[in-house]
Order: C-alpha cells, then structure tokens, then sequence
C-alpha cells in the first residue's frame, strides 16, 4: 500500500508567494490538498501564480503583504480567514538579503535584512499563532484546533559564511524564534518548526551558478550540486500534515550535508 499524505480540508498561507521557493511550497500544499492563501507585495504575480494552481484543480487565493508593515499583517491575516477560513497552516517564508563584508554593512542594509526576516517573520507568526490560540482556547470557532507553522530559515542560520553576515544573523535569529514559539505554544496543539535549506536554485540566483564565483562555491559542496526547489516538497508537506504531530522546536536541514 502507498503511504500519502493528504492537506485536504486544511488552509496554508504562504509568505513571499509571488517567486522562488515560496511559489514552489504553495503549489506543493496545494497539491497535498490545501487550499492556500498566496501573500506577497507583487500582486500581479500571485495573480498568476493563482492562475497556475487552478488550472491544475487547486484552490488559491491572494491578498497583499507587506511583512514590514504590522497593519498590512493584520489586514492579510483577516483577509485571508474571512475569504477562506481559519489558517491552518503558515509558511513563514519572507525574507532579503545583501552581500558585502560585514566592515562595510550599513544601517540601512542591516535594517533591510532585519526588518523582513526577523521583525517581519515574527510578527506574522504571531499575528496567525494569536488566532489559532484563540481556536485552541474554545475562544473563536474554527473546525481544526492547533496548526502548524514552518517557518524558512537558512543553512546560514547555522553557518557563518562570507558575504552575507547580515543574513546570517537574521536566520540565526529565526532558528532561535522558532524554539521560543515552539516551547510556548506546543502545548496546545502549535507546532512550530523551521527548514534550513542551502544553496537553492532558483530564478534569483539562476545565473550565478553559471559565473566562474558560482562555480567556484559549487565545488566547495559536498556533492558539488545545487539544490532545486522541489527538493524541499517532501519536508514541508510532512511538517505542514497531523503526522508532524510529534515534531516540534524542530531545527531541519535540507543542504546536501553543506553545514557538516
């Protein structure tokens, strides 16, 4: 007998729809069964992306986020509830950055980075965490009691690399918010976990892999790849399902052995 993991019934909001991996982990939730909610500032292609999902028999909504701004959280979050019902699921998966030495980040490019990846991620998390308490509380009615939150942080969150210092705090800090959620809200039925991937490819990044510095980075991998989006599809649909039910505070690497 094949095992399978099915989302139907459930609703996933997915930070950072509109482009790399954020548009490949709703089409996999939605492919598991979910309906998803695809936020993002780039409305135009979340439209499309939307298009996408229901020509393949999905169903997906958009609402405009801007994860920098608490009153845009709030109104997605609402949005997002009131056109298609309580979140269930939130890919938490917003997030910038700049390459440059440390000597030479400024305040603005520290900001930047800290503003989207920490301030931004957090405030989302608890703009939907608020709400499924209040669920798991008898407080405010919804058929599904708990949730699940992932929230994407990053091999640099575990590894110094060069260049992109900034980032790497950022992502430490989301492993460390990852925890905090996870040991507060666990006990009523909240999991929250975070994917470390590495080095991705994606449509940001596609033509630098093919530069002699690409190369160059390429090589220091343990199997001298680079991961493709898909390469997470399995990961996340098991910790956004009710068979994750015994995973929590989870910190999971999806980096090819990168970070050994």
């Amino acid at each position: 007998m094949a095992y399978s993991i099915d989302l139907s019934g459930r609703v996933a909001l997915v930070t950072g729809a509109s482009s790399g991996l954020g548009m490949q982990f709703a089409k996999t939730l939605s492919r598991a069964g979910a309906a998803v909610v695809l936020a993002s500032r780039r409305v135009e292609k979340l439209k499309s992306l939307r298009a996408e999902i229901e020509a393949e028999g999905g169903d997906a909504h958009v609402v405009v986020l801007d994860v920098t701004d608490l009153d845009s959280i709030k109104s997605a979050v609402a949005h997002a509830e009131t056109e298609v019902g309580s979140i269930d699921i939130l890919v938490n998966n917003s997030g910038v950055s700049t390459m440059q030495r440390v000597q030479d980040i400024s305040e603005e490019d520290f900001d930047f980075i800290f503003d989207t990846n920490v301030k931004g991620s957090f405030f989302v998390a608890q703009e939907v965490g608020k709400r499924m308490l209040a669920r798991a509380k008898g407080a405010a009615p919804g058929s599904y009691t708990g949730g699940r939150i992932i929230n994407i942080a990053s091999v640099g969150g575990l590894k110094a690399l060069p260049q992109i210092g900034a980032y790497c705090m950022s992502k430490a800090a989301v492993v460390q918010m990852t925890k905090v959620l996870a040991v507060e809200w666990g006990r009523f039925g909240i999991n929250v976990n975070a994917i470390c991937p590495g080095y991705i490819d994606t449509e940001i990044n596609h033509h630098h892999w093919e530069t002699e510095q690409g190369q160059k980075l390429v090589n220091m991998f343990p199997r001298k790849r680079v991961g493709q989006v898909q390469d997470l599809d399995a990961l996340l649909v098991m910790l956004a399902s009710a068979e994750s039910n015994f995973i929590n505070g989870a910190i999971m690497t999806a980096d090819d052995g990168f970070s050994l």
